[in-house]
């Protein structure tokens, strides 16, 4: 049992490094999209990580096509500023996949567009609609939300 964590074309080292933590914590594998803003080896993503590195899953993808092709089939919730719905009105289940994009630009416009049922969004003020959080806690609040929803399973 496990959830997916998905960025696609992450930017920042220390947000995939937090991220990563996160998904060893809670036993979620973690998915790489390229192209990478950074190198794998870089010492502000390893330091972001820390001593969580031996315990992630982690999976490295060379394009968003690569990825899809793979998990074809895949039931995968779209984190979103452009999202209808709320993430806590999202019913999550066990292998569900959670998409987040680039942190200056998110998903790609039409990629959500094809996929507009399955985009989600965390509320927020109207003063910042525009914006949105920071992509690692916008990654642990959807996660624990998901992993709420499913009892917290091999959570302690």
């Amino acid at each position: 049992m496990a959830l997916h964590i998905v960025l696609v074309e992450p930017e920042i080292p220390p947000n995939t490094g937090n991220i990563a933590r996160t998904a060893a914590a809670t036993d979620s594998v973690l998915h790489l999209v390229k192209p990478l803003g950074f190198s794998l080896d870089e010492k502000s993503l390893r330091r972001a990580g820390l001593d969580y590195w031996p315990y992630v899953r982690l999976e490295v993808h060379e394009s968003l096509d690569e990825f899809m092709e793979k998990y074809e089939g895949r039931r995968m919730w779209l984190a979103t500023t452009k999202g209808s719905k709320l993430h806590t009105d999202a019913d999550f289940e066990d292998e569900d996949m959670i998409l987040f994009g680039r942190e200056t630009a998110g998903l790609p416009r039409d990629f959500i567009e094809a996929r507009r049922e399955w985009a989600i969004r965390i509320p927020m003020s109207s003063n910042t609609r525009l914006r949105s959080f920071n992509l690692a806690n916008s990654a642990n609040i959807i996660l624990f939300e998901a992993l709420r929803q499913l009892g917290f399973p091999g959570l302690e």
